[in-house]
């Protein structure tokens, strides 16, 4: 049951870094940034206007940009940065897998769900993900390097281009939720994650102005990165993929409790939601004979009631989702309502996550950027 892949934190040295761009940079850098272009500094909130507000990259939609310098600020400004692939959809449309192609030929994925009243994105931070967890299929490929913040943000724009634009059933719409559960461990590149977060969460039209509630940063237990989250001041929603409670499974499944173990995660993770007034989602997969018995949801339940009775966590089930080859399985029906039974009888809220885009590898751990269907 243990994995042959070491765990990775730090990209290839080899990684080639992506050109500049708009969303990679704070409402002063733009500036700056404008004004070495030889353009007055407050070209740089027009632009932003049409990247953030107006979602625009056409310099020809840039009516208000003097005709002569619309190319050269966008050229500089607002690179190619994504290549699409192709789009894969299911649940009649709403859901939809976007395979992107980076500047040095990598493949991410993004997925684009909506619900009625609400529209969630789940988005990758990293081509590839270091964090080895064996049953899932990004943990398997290994990690080839990190995304900017500017490749992530850019996941984020197109999809709400696509529902400003009505091209997703259900009318024009805005994007509500983001997700950071897509390819990569998000604490593994935390700058670029972080600044990611600020374009998501800034107002318009320096961000897209998404509420910090309505995005999650999930992390497989990155202690150290999850006390500085604490600290950044934006009430971000911390999901931690735990997956065991007890460290003899936890090892074995989750390669990083080798170096902080289910208790210190955990701690981090209540330390955050005493810091935040955030609830922490404990996301736990379902495997087949694996980590579904009575007695860990018995265990589960009792450490995280040690921790406090005062709605600091909930628990998210999520029922396994196949991987091509792989000898791990969801766990049977009555298992898991046994397992939600003894977790709600321990004073733990729980739900069981309803999994969109399993038809088209678009759900939790199917993510692996295959080039061809």
């Amino acid at each position: 049951m243990t994995t042959s892949l070491p765990l990775v934190f730090d990209e290839p040295r080899r990684a080639k870094k992506p050109p500049r761009h708009l969303a990679d940079l704070t409402g002063e850098e733009r500036r700056t940034a404008v004004a070495a272009l030889g353009e007055p500094e407050f070209r740089a909130k027009q632009l932003s206007n049409h990247y953030f507000s107006r979602l625009v990259s056409d310099p020809a939609e840039m009516t208000d940009l003097p005709a002569a310098t619309r190319d050269k600020l966008v050229g500089e400004l607002m690179p190619p940065l994504l290549t699409r692939v192709r789009d894969l959809e299911c649940d009649n449309g709403e859901t939809r897998k976007t395979l992107w192609k980076l500047l040095d030929g990598s493949l991410v994925e993004s997925v684009l769900m909506r619900y009625p009243g609400r529209t969630t994105m789940c988005v990758s931070s990293q081509a590839g993900c270091g964090m080895a967890c064996p049953f899932c299929a990004t943990g398997q490929g290994g990690l080839t390097r990190n995304m900017s913040t500017a490749e992530i943000v850019e996941q984020v724009v197109d999809g709400a281009r696509a529902l400003s634009r009505g091209e997703i059933p259900g009318g024009p719409g805005r994007v509500n939720n983001i997700v950071f559960m897509g390819m990569g461990e998000p604490m593994a590149n935390y700058k670029a994650v972080m600044g990611a977060v600020r374009r998501f969460t800034d107002p318009s039209p320096e961000g897209l102005g998404i509420s910090a509630r309505g995005v999650t940063v999930s992390t497989v237990g990155l202690v150290p990165r999850i006390n500085q989250l604490a600290t950044e001041g934006i009430p971000v929603t911390l999901a931690l993929s735990l997956h065991a409670p007890d460290d003899e499974l936890r090892d074995e499944l989750v390669p990083i409790n080798n170096r902080w173990k289910v208790d210190e995660v955990l701690d981090a993770a209540w330390e955050y939601a005493r810091q935040t007034k955030r609830r922490v989602s404990i996301e736990y997969a379902m495997i087949r004979d694996i980590n579904d018995h009575a007695w860990r949801a018995d265990l589960l339940a009792e450490k995280l009631r040690a921790r406090g009775d005062w709605g600091w966590v909930h628990v998210n089930l999520i029922p396994l989702n196949p991987t091509p080859g792989s000898k791990w399985t969801a766990s049977d029906p009555a298992d898991e309502r046994e397992f939600v039974r003894r977790l709600e009888a321990g004073g733990i809220p729980t739900t069981v996550r309803d999994t969109r885009g399993q038809e088209i590898d678009g759900a939790c751990g199917q993510l692996a950027a295959a080039s061809k269907s």
